[in-house]
């Protein structure tokens, strides 16, 4: 597959770039610095210089071109103010969205976070995040597209287990973890259309991946 990243020099982004180089997959990740590319290409990526906030649709369409899928691990950060939370992490997602269906690109997998709703409350802090990160995946759901919703517990960066759990909305789990669903989630077709709630657990991911696949 030829793989396009967003946010593809945050912690979850560059792993996945390593996992998906490793396994054959073409792999870009787009970036506001410049200065960045090479640690994508330590990574096996390649990096895309594209904002998502300051460009256009018509500009990130001309900027990513044809890929088999797009994965959104773009975010405001936990230091950036309210409005951040709107022009990244909703309207950016948003963006790419529209990218996606004028570049017949089908496949769009988010990181989104446990307990995103689009009726949170908008109170300027945490409240703020998990609403825009709700409508962003709302709007992804009505997009028409081939989608997988991840939303991680609270992330960490502790090794990798190589094992989570499905649908429980209290936990943590590792940066690294949520690279390898990631992966596994665009090998596996029959994520499309789902929403996977995930923690570290006694589940190996190639196991719980599947089982939400065949619907569990």
């Amino acid at each position: 597959m030829d793989v396009v990243i967003a946010g593809g020099h945050g912690q979850i982004a560059l792993q996945l770039e390593r996992i998906l180089a490793d396994a054959g997959h073409g792999v870009r990740g787009l970036i506001r610095n410049p200065d960045h590319a090479a640690d994508l290409e330590a990574q096996g990526a390649l990096g895309v210089v594209a904002d998502l906030e300051e460009q256009d649709v018509d500009e990130l369409a001309d900027a990513i071109g044809s890929a088999d899928a797009i994965v959104f691990a773009a975010g405001a950060g936990p230091g950036s103010g309210p409005q951040r939370k709107w022009t990244v992490d909703y309207a950016g997602a948003v963006k790419l969205m529209e990218v996606a269906r004028r570049n017949q690109i089908d496949r769009y997998i988010i990181i989104s976070s446990i307990r995103a709703d689009p009726d949170a409350e908008d109170d300027g802090a945490f409240g703020t995040y998990l609403k825009a990160k709700g409508k962003a995946d709302q709007k992804l759901m009505e997009s028409g597209l081939s989608y997988t919703i991840i939303r991680p517990g609270r992330l960490t960066d502790d090794e990798p287990t190589g094992s989570i759990e499905l649908g429980d909305e209290r936990g943590e789990i590792t940066r690294a973890d949520v690279a390898a669903v990631a992966a596994a989630v665009l090998e596996t077709p029959g994520t499309a259309g789902k929403v996977m709630v995930i923690n570290n657990g006694p589940l190996p991911i190639a196991e719980a991946v599947q089982q939400v696949a065949a619907g569990g």
